[in-house]
Order: C-alpha cells, then structure tokens, then sequence
C-alpha cells in the first residue's frame, strides 16, 4: 500500500491520505470543493462539483491513474433537490461506460458543503 498526495487539489484535513493506491486499484478520499490553497468553492450545486471533480482528476493524475480509469463513484449529496444539477456537471467528467455509482443524501457534510464525491479508479 502507498500514499500519494498532490499540491493540485486540497490536503487532507483530516487524519486520512488524498488517495492510496493498492494492488492496481486507487483509491480516493472524498473530496469537497476546496480549491488547492484550502479555500473553499461558496455558490451552487453546479460550482462545488466542478471543483469537486477538478480535485478528483488531479489527484487520480497524481496516483497514475485518470478519470477514465474510474470504475465506482460515492456520491453524497446534502440535498436531493441539487441531484440533477449535479448529474449536469458530473456527466461531463465521465464518457460511457460510466462507473458504477452510489449517490446518498446526508443530513450534513464538512464545512457545510453541498457535494463530496469518492471513488476507486485503475492503476495505469
């Protein structure tokens, strides 16, 4: 097992690693939409999971892997109402196939962020 950590997308803020990779599998912690420096993303569901999946690419890049290697996805959501605007943003990121996927709502998230997404991707 081995972390990696990139400067692109924000650091843990917890005692938890960016993304670790393991017997040709990556896995990434979820993201929030903190911008690199530790600032975060204020405005819509569309805004926060933009900077959500510029965060995952970076550190999937950083791991040796991409988002094209991604083959599941957790999605958390604090409200269900933002679900099809998030889908908008989210479809971009990804071309059929498209991994599998989980979505919940939950009743809060850290620093009360609308969006956090975490997946498991391929190694290169």
């Amino acid at each position: 097992m081995e972390a990696v950590s990139t400067d692109k997308a924000p650091q843990a803020i917890g005692p938890y690693s960016q993304v670790v990779r393991a017997r040709g599998l990556v896995f990434v912690s979820g993201q929030i939409p903190l911008k690199p420096d530790g600032t975060l993303v204020e405005g819509d569901i569309r805004a926060q999971t933009e900077q959500v999946m510029e965060n995952l690419q970076a550190i999937l890049e950083a791991a040796g892997s991409s988002l094209s290697r991604v083959v599941q996805t957790t999605c958390f959501l604090s409200d269900m109402e933002d679900f099809p605007l998030f889908n908008e943003v989210y479809a971009r990121y990804f071309s059929p196939p498209y991994p599998a996927r989980a979505t919940v709502a939950v009743q809060a998230l850290p620093r009360g962020v609308r969006v956090e997404v975490a997946c498991i991707a391929l190694a290169d």
